[in-house]
């Protein structure tokens, strides 16, 4: 399968992808919008989502009250509340790093860590940047890209009309982007020193995963940073993002996991995942709360 780094074939324009064409066009004028805007209406469309949006409020507060049993039912439902709001500004962010501009988005930016991407890069190596599913990921990976070449790995959208314009607007700034299921194309990349943005702890409807620790739940994930490490020979940096109160935002890379990958493919992943625990902790809003995390569990049960 090829990469975004192939030229884009014409885009599909059938009256069957017209609705679609619609919302990307709306999406495409909100991202013009000043952001001091975005950021207040962003409030109404957080509170729009969370009521219009049941099951998926639901989800996020069994996944909350999982994860946070020492919050009480009031914390509990303030960080609901703070959730949904950190997914309406998130909808202006994705807008905005696929289609607008980012220079508001460059004041105040915080910058950490870049040196532990030289250091890993040494000898020719490539560098698997590990993040988690948070409402800043497209956001801030478009800012990491002013200063590091990152391609990235992603699930391709179901309309062809969204994949066509999204991989457009990735275009403007990621080195390349590799659908999931070319792990052939990433593992060259990353042979040739590359940088390969990837995020790996969602529960995976297919492929190797394992059951490690996320919050003292068991959660379904993929061994996937340990195989693309192996296959590769590439090192493991993580890439914790978040949005200040104030509206800028903090970008950290962490020094390369050591001794990764390890023989031990459950090890590598309990650390990988024990590594985006510590990013929602410190960022709780901002994680994708309304995935079900927890969908499969190790006796077969479910949590929802």
């Amino acid at each position: 399968m090829a990469s975004d780094t192939t030229p884009l074939p014409p885009p599909p324009l059938s009256p069957r992808h017209w609705p679609t064409w619609l919302g990307i066009g709306l999406m495409a004028l909100a991202a013009r919008l000043p952001w001091l805007w975005q950021r207040a209406i962003a409030r109404g469309m957080g509170t729009l989502l969370r009521v219009l949006l049941r099951d998926r409020r639901e989800v996020a507060a069994r996944n909350l009250a999982l994860c946070f049993p020492e919050l009480d039912a009031a914390a509990r439902e303030a960080l609901l509340r703070a959730h949904f709001t950190s997914l309406g500004t998130g909808l202006f962010e994705f807008a905005r790093a696929w289609w607008g501009s980012v220079d508001p988005m460059r004041r105040g930016l915080t910058v950490e860590g870049l040196e532990h991407i030289e250091a890993a890069r040494a000898g020719g190596r490539g560098v698997i940047v590990v993040s988690g599913h948070f409402s800043t990921l497209e956001i801030c990976g478009r800012l990491m890209c002013d200063h590091v070449p990152l391609a990235g790995m992603y699930r391709p959208h179901a309309s062809p009309a969204m994949e066509w314009a999204v991989r457009r607007g990735r275009a403007r700034y990621a080195a390349a982007m590799f659908p999931k299921q070319d792990v052939r194309g990433a593992v060259r990349h990353l042979k040739k020193g590359g940088l390969l943005w990837y995020a790996p702890d969602q529960d995976p409807s297919r492929g190797e995963a394992v059951f490690v620790p996320f919050f003292g739940q068991p959660a379904h994930s993929l061994t996937s940073t340990h195989s693309l490490a192996r296959l590769s020979g590439a090192a493991v940096v993580l890439f914790q993002h978040r949005r200040r109160a104030d509206g800028s935002y903090a970008l950290c890379l962490w020094p390369a996991l050591e001794g990764f990958p390890s023989k031990d493919a459950t090890a590598d992943t309990a650390r990988v995942i024990a590594g985006i625990e510590d990013m929602a902790r410190a960022a709780p809003d901002q994680y994708l709360w309304i995935h079900r995390r927890f969908k499969r569990q190790p006796d077969g049960g479910s949590v929802y």
